[in-house]
């Protein structure tokens, strides 16, 4: 029976942070050690133009999170690590693809409807006022990443299940013109994922600017964590441990018993200092040895260049003659 193939992207927006890690960065390195698993994660550096991000950031980010999931024992041996800009086999599809989408299912993206939302609620008269054809294809795109790799699984949040129907729904139509070359991707949603709260109580996000660098200086980690906003209880007053940011931080890296027992804590009403030094040194240790190799290739990014180079030879092994197969299939061929 042929392995189930799993494809993660991350976009290369921003520095790697702890909701990042609980939710997607350990998860993703734990299946990339499965050997029943053929895994495919990528850098999306391409979809990172679609924010109109600042060059030196991109190619910041794209180094800071390469080495985080290098650092944290990414298994590039039982898996295919490689950045989306050195697979050109990429953009092909997603104009061969564009040229199958329709227009209106573009329409029906939640990101464009929201841009296009917060147009009229700005009381603008153009409602696609600064909407990039990058923002608004970007699904095609996404569809491209998916497809290239005949991913069968590809694990999301629920509010980006979109993104997978769309990449079923264009190859679906390609299937129908050219054959049966595509293979459907299926979402894989894991509704027990851990979503963090950041410093200021809401989701964390860059988009806050709340969040809490995974491998930010030891100093400044503690600093951080000592800005998360907490209620004005006393020490010794009993403290609920729901919607408690700390507390959910904290059992977010703890075992089962460790967690019970802060709870027990919480019950006796430990003061917000003591937890948060608390959960600091816990978080500390946890990650202590990743940051240090994290440092490491952060100060040597050769050896971070060296591993994605490797991940796309491996990764264009399948790619390039997959798309000598989809340009045969769509008439794209040598004429003798």
């Amino acid at each position: 029976m042929a392995k189930e193939i799993y494809l993660t992207g991350i976009t290369t927006t921003g520095t790697p942070h702890i909701g990042n890690y609980v939710g997607a960065i350990r998860p993703s390195i734990a299946a990339s050690m499965d050997a029943d698993k053929k895994n495919y994660y990528f850098l999306a550096d391409y979809h990172a133009l679609a924010k109109n991000e600042d060059p030196d950031k991109i190619s910041q980010s794209t180094l800071e999170i390469a080495a985080a999931w290098l650092a944290l024992g990414m298994d590039t041996a039982n898996s295919v690590f490689y950045r989306q800009s050195d697979i050109p086999e990429i953009p092909e599809l997603t104009w061969i693809l564009t040229s199958m989408t329709a227009k209106g299912l573009m329409n029906r993206a939640h990101s464009y409807k929201a841009a296009v939302q917060a147009n009229i609620d700005g009381d603008n008269k153009d409602p696609d006022k600064g909407i990039t054809m990058a923002l608004y294809s970007y699904p095609v795109l996404m569809a491209a990443d998916i497809l290239m790799f005949k991913a069968t699984k590809v694990p999301v949040g629920r509010d980006q299940k979109q993104h997978v129907e769309m990449a079923r729904d264009i190859a679906q139509r390609f299937n129908h013109h050219y054959g049966d070359v595509l293979v459907l991707p299926e979402p894989l949603i894991d509704d027990h994922t851990a979503v963090l709260a950041g410093l200021d109580g809401r989701k964390m996000s860059k988009s806050y600017n709340n969040t809490i660098p995974l491998f930010a200086p030891e100093k400044q980690f503690r600093k951080l964590i000592m800005k998360i906003k907490t209620n004005s209880l006393e020490p010794g007053e009993p403290k609920d441990i729901e919607g408690s940011t700390l507390f959910d931080i904290y059992k977010a890296f703890a075992t089962a018993d460790e967690t019970a027992a802060v709870a027990e804590q919480y019950a006796e009403g430990i003061a917000w200092g003591a937890m948060k030094q608390q959960l600091f040194e816990y978080i500390n240790d946890h990650i202590g040895p990743a940051r240090a190799e994290y440092d490491r290739l952060m100060s040597d990014p050769s050896i971070v260049e060296e591993e994605l180079q490797k991940g796309a030879l491996r990764a264009r092994e399948l790619a390039s003659p997959y798309m000598d197969q989809i340009r045969s299939a769509i008439g794209i061929r040598r004429l003798g």
